[in-house]
């Protein structure tokens, strides 16, 4: 079984393309660097403002995850956060997969 993760985070509309090109590029380094990550998808809540925006994130294991959390492309999006407000991380174990 896998393991989701979804972080949360609260932009203010002015604020949402430069959060978004940090996220990109998070999410394009994972998939493309960590063999261990299966999906990194950003999703954004357009009902809500400030906008919801959301992280889909696969991992093959905790493991792999932890070593996602090592990474330079990581680091670069952390420069990121003071674009937003952080919501709460949650982690899932992913039980079916499409």
């Amino acid at each position: 079984m896998s393991l989701v993760v979804l972080p949360e985070f609260l932009v203010k509309a002015e604020n949402l393309d430069a959060f978004l090109k940090a996220a990109r590029d998070d999410a394009e380094a994972s998939r493309a660097n960590e063999p261990g990550c299966q999906q990194f998808d950003v999703i954004v809540d357009i009902e809500t403002k400030p906008f919801k925006v959301m992280f889909y994130e696969v991992y093959d294991d905790r493991a792999a995850f932890d070593f996602h959390l090592q990474t330079p492309h990581l680091a670069r999006f952390r420069a990121a956060l003071h674009l937003v407000d952080e919501g709460p991380v949650r982690f899932f174990e992913r039980v079916v997969a499409s």
